[in-house]
């Protein structure tokens, strides 16, 4: 349970780091046009995957303890 609940933190971790990137890459790289909008969704679309694996990892874990009790 160590191991998936350290896995669960780093991509929780890394889901934030891109998500800080995809807020750098918007506020200085924004230009006018669609391509910047699109390539910000790029790095939204990203964070959401690493958060998504988080959430079910907690709620992996957290079934598990309960089902031990």
């Amino acid at each position: 349970m160590k191991a998936l609940t350290l896995i669960a933190w780093i991509s929780l971790g890394i889901g934030a780091v891109i998500l800080l990137l995809g807020i750098i890459s918007g506020m200085f790289l924004a230009r006018p046009y669609l391509g910047m909008i699109t390539n910000a969704t790029t790095f939204f679309t990203a964070a959401n995957s690493f958060f998504l694996i988080s959430v079910a990892l907690f709620i992996f874990i957290y079934r598990c303890r309960c089902n031990k009790e």
